[in-house]
């Protein structure tokens, strides 16, 4: 067992407190926003002195287990973080597999340094990822079902809104959504402005007229356009699934999957990458274009992912992927439990003090610590009094 120290990400949307006290480290008054757990070259992740990536790479088959290095090409798969969005993170969307390959290799052709804040690739891979809410947790996910987003539209008084309804009245299906997507985050200029300023003041209006067909929706479009101006990424808002997170649930985002997490502090399990298509709602880099390359806009309800019990305090969140799953254990007691899994993993502590076994090993686990555990060592086990979130490969 090698005990891990996150890379801090500081991005200006995070909390200033809630990694803090969650973890009970200071980060000296700075915003942070994640903290990442693994070898992923932005990761910076050290296991016990040294950089996870390094200890992997002295002996990927004994580490990751051969099977695991086989597949991924002796690389760990997955990325573990805590997210704590204070403010909403930027409209964006994550490359398939195909895309990520192709816009990498471009860039990299193009001579665009990885850690350019122009750069849209910063790795070959592509990007899944789950979030597991520790507090309640606030998000748009993906794009509402077609007469969903024309409820939503159909009392809205701007002309804009009313030429999105038209647009998805005469294109049923994805084809609407593409439609008005691709109108929302065409280039902006003077008069596009103000049309996307008086569809948020419609639905200000509407709230305060009390007509609004949802109150959330209106309510964050109105929020989200007073952080960001004039952002298209506020109106296309009101055609994405709203969702609120209860500690303890979880959310999948699938690659092409447009969306944005808003608030709350929460568990990211992902694949091994870094590649983020902005299309709005922020001041960093925007690739509208290449954010609509690869966007899905197939309306449908946000994919939610229920734990499979396994009769001893531990659920299991089975991610349609091959690249990660997540575990979560509550332990009480001093009996050992098993901690089901396979194959390289990280744990990371939730609540209360623990144990954690392994062979003829024992380390103490508290909230916020994490410990990288190999192939190699075999079965975990734990106890004591408290609750252990496990990454790891399916």
């Amino acid at each position: 067992m090698l005990r891990l120290s996150g890379a801090v990400k500081d991005y200006a949307w995070g909390s200033p407190r809630a990694i803090s006290d969650f973890t009970g480290i200071e980060f000296g008054g700075q915003r942070v926003a994640e903290l990442w757990f693994g070898a992923h070259n932005g990761a910076q992740t050290l296991a016990g002195g040294n950089p996870l990536s390094e200890v992997i790479a002295a002996d990927p088959a004994r580490i990751l287990g051969a099977d695991v290095s086989a597949r991924f090409d002796g690389q760990l798969p997955f990325l573990l973080k805590l997210i704590a969005p204070e403010q909403p993170l930027s409209l964006q969307v994550h490359p398939g597999k195909e895309l990520a390959e192709v816009g990498f290799q471009a860039e990299e052709e193009a001579g665009i340094p990885r850690n350019s804040p122009r750069r849209n690739y910063r790795d070959r891979n592509h990007k899944p990822e789950m979030i597991f809410a520790l507090t309640p947790f606030e998000a748009f996910a993906g794009f509402r079902a077609p007469r969903r987003a024309i409820e939503v539209l159909e009392n809205l008084n701007a002309p804009l809104a009313r030429e999105m309804l038209e647009i998805l009245r005469a294109h049923p299906g994805y084809r609407g959504l593409r439609a008005v997507a691709r109108k929302l985050l065409a280039p902006l200029d003077e008069e596009r402005q103000i049309q996307i300023e008086a569809v948020i003041t419609a639905c200000q209006d509407r709230l305060d007229r009390g007509t609004s067909p949802s109150l959330r929706v209106d309510r964050q479009a109105v929020a989200l356009a007073r952080t960001y101006p004039s952002d298209p990424g506020a109106v296309l808002s009101l055609l994405l699934n709203p969702v609120t997170l209860r500690p303890g649930e979880a959310l999948f985002i699938p690659t092409g999957a447009v969306h944005a997490y808003v608030s709350g502090l929460g568990i990211e399990v992902m694949s091994s990458s870094d590649n983020v298509l902005r299309a709005g709602l922020t001041p960093k880099h925007i690739d509208a274009g290449e954010a609509l390359r690869c966007m899905d806009f197939h309306g449908a309800p946000p994919v939610r992912i229920a734990p499979e019990m396994n009769g001893r305090g531990t659920g299991i969140y089975y991610a349609p992927v091959d690249d990660f799953e997540l575990s979560v254990s509550d332990v009480n007691g001093e009996e050992w439990i098993p901690i089901p899994g396979r194959g390289p993993r990280i744990l990371l502590g939730i609540s209360g003090d623990l144990e954690v076994g392994v062979g003829g090993s024992i380390e103490t686990i508290r909230t916020g610590e994490a410990l990288f555990i190999s192939a190699a060592e075999g079965a975990v086990r734990v106890r004591g009094n408290g609750k252990l979130a496990q990454a790891g490969v399916p």
